[in-house]
């Protein structure tokens, strides 16, 4: 239960900033048949895609909620759990699709920019309460579900989690803006691929 070298909150402060302000430029920059354009590698158009990573930071609460619990418990209570969401690979992947097309028709364009908003703010007030040794508590996760789960993620590396994920998806959304910007997370990990 220790913390990754070179753990700056402040990083993770600023990379929700920079989501947010660019969150927000794709959704003022494009229009209604931008959005339902589809999007490059996905089985989704553009605005349920971008709902889907809106849902990345949605998530975290969850994310972080299971590590509150199993970092209490021994070690092979969370290997066991991620052993099984694995197994069940198949039925999440549907799941994963059609929540961010159901999604994307609650949080439309109008709505997303607002959910974002909230919910940054939110991972701010957050990250700012936490103790730093909670930090370091971690569990093991399902590997097969997300490519930027990783086989044991502390609750620091949950904090960067979405916005890894964010980064990913950006490069296939097909919308008249500008180039996503140069992130050292823009590509998934060797040897996985998209959700």
């Amino acid at each position: 239960m220790n913390l990754e070298p070179g753990w700056d909150s402040r990083v993770v402060h600023d990379e929700l900033e920079r989501v947010r302000a660019d969150f927000h430029r794709l959704l003022e920059s494009s229009n209604a048949d931008d959005l339902a354009a589809w999007s490059d590698g996905t089985r989704w158009t553009n605005e349920q895609l971008l709902f889907h990573m809106l849902f990345g930071y949605l998530i975290v609460w969850a994310l972080l909620g299971l590590v509150k619990i199993f970092s209490r418990l021994p070690e092979r209570f969370s290997r066991a759990y991620a052993r099984i969401l694995d197994a069940v690979t198949g039925p999440f992947d549907r799941v994963n699709y059609l929540g961010s097309c159901v999604g994307a028709r609650v949080f439309d364009r109008r709505r997303m920019g607002p959910k974002m908003d909230r919910v940054i703010a939110a991972l701010h007030r957050r990250l700012e309460r936490e103790d730093p040794a909670a930090l370091g508590r971690g569990m093991h996760y399902p590997t097969r579900w997300d490519p930027f789960f990783t086989p044991y993620m502390t609750v620091a590396a949950i904090y960067r989690y979405p916005t890894q994920h964010y980064d990913f998806h950006r490069r296939q959304l097909i919308l008249a803006t500008s180039p996503s910007p140069s992130t050292a997370s823009d590509s998934a990990p060797p040897g996985t691929s998209p959700p």
